[in-house]
């Protein structure tokens, strides 16, 4: 391959390990590709090209020497631009912290830095996270590689974009309520939400801290299994980030039970319903049972992660809200100021109802599969002027159906992975969406894993995204 930055990251990394590649000629393929392709996609806000390349010869020199930190240590990553390292610039999106210095390294980049990973610099977002288009009116639109002038989804957009472009080789995002899922399915890429408290959160930009989850966006979802296990386990820094075993995606999927939903996704695109239906009858080809199950509503389970998100998100930008309105784009403004009018009680109601709506998930469709099969984003991707509606009449309708799908298993903290699952007629990329038992990251690895080792859509590259220019 002419082009060792079009490898998967577990390609590159076995590279690394066999002595075929170096850590230097990965960083150096990468920081090429972004200066030839990063203007047509706006995934980069900022590159680090010196230090990736000090960080590159000292993995390089630990290999030589027999001392590799991981399988990561040499891989050229990026990441969204709310996760703090020390004293550097962390601008989360927005005008308000275009300066503004973090006092402390998020943990899923220590652990990361502590593994090897290369980081290439920093991604675009959605303003405070808090937007599923992709657009961002201060630092432009990621664009989306399979066609420009469609969005890549948000709020992880310059992360998805990156990855898909093949301008690195995975990236962290969030996701409180589809950020990861719908940028993944918009760009063809997979992508892990996992459950609320498998990965620490300390140090990483806040957005509703009931709702609010990290994980990997990757090009396949063997490279997500690689990064999750990476980041995952308890933390001093985050109470809430617990103590379980790194999930393992090793193993067959002779014997699990598939549930496919007959209700609750109505309004799926007919080419994303066929798809979820293709992914079904491949996995039943390989030995797992796939049977119909009956969803609770979710369109009352999606309104109670509105009242959630809305009220935690309102509550930590007030002050800025009262002092500095003008800083924030219209859509965040308005947003963040309904936000602000959610009656106590209502945020109340809402957090009470979770445990028991999770009990009856657990006991309902949840009892009888060992994951559920279904539509990851109602749509394929939109284009980037249709959805601009700023903080118009019609920003609810858009952002509604952008996270449709998604918001409810966010709100009941279950994990759910996005798998590149085809393409529609007009060549645009689709997904699939697997949500499991909390906790049941591995069974949904296995699963994705053993569809993507038949369907193999991770080997189409954006067209103009082949080479280097």
């Amino acid at each position: 391959m002419s082009d060792p930055a079009l490898l998967t990251l577990a390609e590159a990394s076995a590279a690394l390990e066999a002595g075929s590649l170096t850590a230097a000629a990965l960083v150096d393929a990468t920081l090429a590709r972004i200066e030839a392709l990063n203007p047509s996609i706006n995934a980069f806000i900022a590159v680090e090209a010196e230090e990736a390349r000090a960080a590159a010869a000292a993995a390089d020199a630990r290999r030589a020497a027999g001392r590799a930190l991981s399988p990561l240590d040499g891989v050229p990553l990026a990441h969204k631009d709310m996760f703090y390292r020390e004293g550097r610039v962390c601008t989360c999106g927005s005008a308000l912290r275009r300066d503004w210095r973090a006092p402390v390294t998020a943990t899923v980049i220590s652990r990361l830095s502590a593994l090897g990973a290369i980081q290439l610099g920093t991604l675009n977002m959605a303003e405070f996270a808090f937007g599923p288009t992709g657009h961002n009116a201060y630092l432009g639109a990621a664009r989306n590689p399979w066609d420009r002038d469609r969005v890549t989804g948000g709020s992880s957009s310059g992360s998805a974009a990156a990855v898909a472009g093949r301008l690195a080789f995975a990236a962290l995002g969030s996701d409180t309520g589809g950020s990861i899922r719908t940028p993944a399915h918009f760009c063809g890429l997979a992508g892990m939400k996992p459950t609320w408290g498998r990965v620490s959160r300390a140090g990483a930009m806040p957005l509703s801290p009931s709702m609010d989850t990290i994980g990997p966006l990757a090009r396949t979802v063997e490279d997500v299994g690689i990064v999750l296990r990476a980041i995952c386990g308890p933390d001093a820094a985050d109470p809430t980030a617990a103590d379980r075993p790194p999930p393992e995606d090793a193993g067959d999927v002779a014997g699990l039970r598939l549930g496919m939903p007959e209700n609750g996704f109505e309004a799926t695109n007919p080419e994303i319903a066929d798809a979820v239906a293709a992914v079904a009858d491949a996995l039943a080809r390989l030995a797992a049972s796939v049977r119909t199950v009956r969803m609770p509503d979710l369109e009352s389970i999606g309104m109670l992660a509105n009242t959630v998100i809305g009220a935690e998100a309102a509550a930590h930008h007030a002050a800025w809200l009262r002092e500095r309105p003008d800083e924030y784009t219209a859509q965040v403004r308005t947003r963040l100021s309904v936000g602000l009018a959610i009656p106590a009680t209502a945020y109340i109601d809402a957090l009470r109802a979770r445990r028991p709506a999770l009990d009856a998930f657990l006991a309902g469709p949840l009892s009888q599969v060992d994951a559920l099969i279904c539509p990851a984003v109602a749509v394929p991707a939109p284009g980037i002027s249709e959805t601009d509606v700023a903080g118009s009449p019609r920003m609810a309708e858009v952002l509604g159906l952008m996270t449709r799908y998604t918001r409810p298993f966010s709100y009941l903290g279950l994990p759910a992975l996005s798998v590149p699952a085809g393409f529609t007629t007009e060549g645009l990329p689709l997904g699939v969406q697997l949500v499991g038992r909390p906790f049941a990251e591995g069974t949904l690895l296995r699963l994705g894993r053993a569809y993507e080792r038949q369907a193999r859509w991770h080997e189409r590259i954006p067209p103009g995204f082949e080479g280097r220019t």
